[in-house]
């Protein structure tokens, strides 16, 4: 048993009330029972994934019911026409811009929008894709969005701060623009301890789980779309190690959970451990999902290092086998999402799935 209450993968069974069913059945019985069960909560969970958005269906038939290929791109391709990708589309300026910036503090800004459009999994070679970042490539600067250094920068050349230019790289490199000059930069920017911090230009020498995230899921797309290197592979590996070092939340120096994130101080209000409760969309920050989220689509077999991680994810699973959503960042958002804080989750649900899944099939 973990310390967050729940047997480890594999070991589910140890929740089934043994003692009273077994008056019923024999162990036999209990086996094809248990099965029967699972596979029936299975199915009405898959049933309820895929009662949604497209962008959460092609998601689910890809990374859970294995469906053919042919109909997973056919939904995909939805994701330009209908729901949350065809909304966002429809917002974008004729001057190529979200919210009329490149950036800002709320959460529709170009940036912010491009963001969310890649966790939909809008298609970079849609006719709608490529119309909508050839605006932005051709037409958006950073200019009164960061630095009055930046104001001339086009939108894929980034800004200063690591955290930024992390995330405006993971959505340039998904697009298929060319990010090289943020990867530089990221490469140049790397802490010894292997992460980011996008407070290192004010003297700071420790990375930051928020920051280093971002760092990582831009080399990681960046090599998916363009092809590995050994300085980018290298860098991208040191920073993981940071998060698996630390068992993705805990203090490397003491291995204490990390009790909450700089960025909202000591007693935010939120009363519970940094990294520990689930978001979507994430944003800039890190939280362990979204840590476990890039370890899986970076292909690192799963070590004992990840295994309370897990513990922590299969311990948010409800009586009907969903995850809630259990924060909201505070901001504007661009469109409304259906998932409502406290509330069962698809994206939260199926990313779990996910990870579960890539976990338990690590032997």
């Amino acid at each position: 048993m973990s310390q967050f209450g729940v047997c480890p993968i594999g070991k589910a069974k140890a929740l089934v009330d043994v003692d009273v069913v077994s008056f019923f059945f024999n162990k036999s019985q209990l086996g094809i029972l248990y099965k029967q069960s699972m596979l029936k909560r299975a199915s009405l969970i898959s049933l309820w994934l895929l009662d949604s958005d497209p962008s959460i269906r092609w998601q689910v038939m890809r990374d859970l019911t294995g469906a053919p290929a042919e109909e997973v791109a056919a939904e995909r391709a939805r994701v330009a026409t209908e729901g949350a990708g065809a909304r966002l589309l429809a917002l974008q300026g004729a001057d190529g811009r979200w919210g009329g910036a490149a950036w800002n503090r709320g959460w529709n800004s170009t940036m912010h929008v491009l963001m969310l459009l890649r966790d939909l999994g809008l298609d970079p070679a849609s006719d709608q894709a490529r119309h909508a970042v050839g605006l932005v490539r051709d037409d958006v600067t950073w200019k009164g969005c960061g630095p009055q250094e930046c104001d001339g920068n086009p939108f894929f050349a980034g800004e200063v701060e690591p955290c930024i230019n992390g995330q405006v790289g993971a959505v340039g490199a998904y697009f298929g623009q060319d990010i090289r000059g943020i990867v530089n930069r990221l490469l140049a920017e790397q802490l010894p301890d292997g992460g980011w911090n996008c407070e290192a230009a004010n003297g700071s020498t420790r990375s930051s789980f928020n920051t280093t995230i971002c760092a990582l899921e831009a080399l990681l797309e960046h090599e998916l779309r363009v092809g590995s290197s050994p300085e980018v592979t290298a860098a991208r590996l040191r920073g993981q190690e940071y998060l698996l070092e630390r068992r993705l939340f805990r203090r490397r120096s003491t291995g204490a959970v990390i009790d909450y994130d700089k960025k909202d101080g000591p007693g935010a209000g939120r009363g519970h451990p940094a990294w520990t409760r689930f978001a979507f969309p994430t944003w800039w920050r890190y939280d362990v999902l979204r840590g476990l989220e890039y370890l899986r689509r970076a292909g690192v077999a799963p070590d004992e290092r990840v295994a309370e991680a897990i513990d922590l994810v299969a311990s948010k699973r409800d009586g009907d086998g969903r995850w809630p959503l259990e924060v909201r960042y505070p901001g504007e958002m661009p469109i409304e999402m259906d998932d409502i804080e406290g509330q069962p989750s698809r994206w939260i649900t199926l990313r779990a799935l996910r990870v579960l899944d890539w976990y338990s099939a690590r032997d």
